[in-house]
């Protein structure tokens, strides 16, 4: 593809901007989103306002490039119908991109992302690894919610060797880590690398970069394991639920047993001559 220029024709060289990924909810329709200055399929990304570019994703994620606050206002209210389970608080992720010729594709610790060229390639690969962030950002708040959820009563279990006897409020704690889990496990896979590499392997580099400076594969491994130690403590507090209750059933049982044949003694009993 060729270098994104102005509106005016002029390369855009020896600028910033600012791009900020906004995780709007669970999904994004982009289906039927056609548009005659699309400039890329996948993700889906096209020109917006005077010099901005727009890129959404379908795990929820929009990233908005060089567009000033009305302009991105507008954009995600065109988007609106087409966000499905929108959250409240939109996660977000920004940086500074600078425009620099004269230096390599760069990220400095600290500093903005430098980039040769303002070309369409690169601004997918920069919008692919701020929205990973985005996301991985609020998968990592929901897994930390859903511990400080259940902790009480792992601690509670550890102290008295019995869970807490409010069971629906066990059963909600289960629940909620559960669905924690399951939303999380199902979302954006964070090891797949943007498809326009395939187009533009000399472009690795410049991902790689970006992939070291947000920590995704390191902020993804954390919550992976975070995941497993969530469902293992909602497996063994539904265990202990179900083998608690499966007691209690056996000991019904008995007591009906036993109950049975004291009946069916008294009635001997009773029917005995001289009774």
């Amino acid at each position: 593809m060729t270098d994104t220029i102005s509106s005016t024709g002029a390369p855009m060289q020896n600028m910033r901007l600012t791009a900020r990924a906004l995780l709007l909810g669970d999904r994004l329709d982009v289906a039927g989103l056609e548009r005659s200055d699309v400039l890329s399929t996948t993700p889906l990304a096209f020109r917006a306002g005077q010099d901005g570019f727009v890129a959404l994703f379908r795990y929820g994620v929009a990233v908005l490039v060089g567009l000033t606050p009305l302009e991105e206002d507008e954009v995600i209210r065109g988007l609106r119908q087409r966000i499905r389970g929108e959250f409240a608080r939109h996660e977000e992720e920004t940086a500074i991109i600078e425009i620099s010729p004269d230096r390599d594709d760069q990220i400095p610790p600290g500093g903005p992302i430098f980039i040769k060229q303002l070309s369409t390639e690169r601004l997918i690969v920069i919008a692919d690894a701020l929205s990973k962030s985005a996301t991985l950002a609020r998968d990592e708040r929901e897994a930390s919610a859903a511990f400080e959820l259940v902790e009480p009563s792992v601690q509670h279990l550890a102290a008295n060797g019995r869970r807490p006897r409010d069971r629906r409020r066990i059963l909600k704690q289960v629940g909620q880590a559960l669905l924690v889990r399951q939303r999380m496990s199902g979302g954006v896979a964070v090891e797949e690398k943007p498809d326009v590499l395939w187009d533009r392997p000399d472009l690795e580099r410049l991902y790689a970069r970006l992939e070291d400076e947000y920590e995704l594969k390191e902020r993804a491994t954390a919550l992976h394991r975070k995941l497993e130690v969530l469902g293992d403590t909602a497996q063994a507090l539904t265990d202990i639920i179900d083998t608690e209750r499966s007691l209690r059933l056996e000991l019904i049982i008995v007591l009906l047993i036993l109950f049975e044949i004291f009946i069916t003694f008294y009635q001997m009993w009773a029917g005995t001559p001289g009774h």
